[in-house]
């Protein structure tokens, strides 16, 4: 994994507009990175970009879906008509739901994985061709602790953070050739507005309760994780805790997240 100065870089974070990835495009332009911000609040948006006029980086913003491959295109061309290019593309829109898998709609599960694994993956897909010309370039896909370690009420998320994960590892041997990089950045709880936007909340477990680590603070470790060419960063001492427990003794992480269950 090759370090890179974050200064000059020109990246693409989804899901720019509020939570992890608005700070993650905020602590870029400190650096004095330029950024293609999308997201589909259009009005968040234009804030960020104002918020960019104090910062030595540029920002350019796209609005709309991520799962709509026309907004796809649209990002990368225009990371390439305004910076020249595109070294980082930061995957980090995201949604999730609360409740039983058995009394959830298929349609939950298919718009969990449509903007969660699918619309990633294809952004990763348009993005390439691009990202190969770019500077020490890299991918960074924005996971979960939920993806190392599958809890009650959330199967739908955890399933999709599963499979990006798995999918990042895939990518890091592939496009080792053409020199890309992969970063996986995979917070624990976090004080963003994830669950203020969640499809359903049919369940309420105790750890929505608990202390989050700011968002801030996560866009400051996977900014860094980026520039030193790190691999995988879990930016939270109890996620750390978590997915170590998950790979040392797993039978007594499923007996201690049974009572949820």
């Amino acid at each position: 994994m090759a370090k890179r100065t974050i200064a000059g870089s020109r990246v693409l974070v989804t899901g720019a507009s509020s939570g992890i990835g608005r700070e993650i495009a905020l602590e870029l332009g400190r650096h004095g990175a330029d950024v293609v911000a999308v997201a589909r609040t259009a009005d968040k948006l234009a804030k960020l970009a104002d918020d960019f006029q104090s910062l030595p980086g540029r920002c350019e913003v796209v609005a709309g879906d991520v799962t709509d491959d026309a907004l796809r295109h649209e990002a990368v061309r225009r990371a390439t008509e305004a910076f020249g290019g595109l070294d980082v593309l930061i995957n980090n829109a995201g949604i999730g739901a609360l409740g039983p898998f058995e009394t959830a709609t298929a349609e939950r599960l298919r718009k969990i994985m449509d903007v969660n694994f699918f619309a990633a993956a294809e952004m990763i897909r348009v993005a390439l061709p691009t990202l190969k010309h770019g500077r020490r370039p890299a991918i960074v896909n924005v996971t979960s602790i939920l993806g190392s370690v599958g809890i009650p009420q959330s199967s739908e998320y955890c399933a999709s953070k599963f499979a990006l994960e798995a999918l990042s590892q895939s990518l890091r041997a592939e496009l080792f050739r053409h020199g890309v990089d992969v970063l996986v950045v995979a917070p624990g709880s976090t004080e963003t507005e994830f669950f203020d936007h969640a499809l359903e909340m049919t369940a309420h477990p105790p750890w929505l309760d608990s202390k989050r680590t700011s968002a801030a603070d996560v866009a400051r470790a996977a900014v860094n994780a980026i520039a030193r060419g790190k691999r995988s960063i879990v930016p939270n001492f109890r996620g750390r805790l978590m997915c170590w427990a998950q790979r040392i003794c797993p039978g007594l992480v499923d007996l201690a997240l049974r009572r949820y269950g």
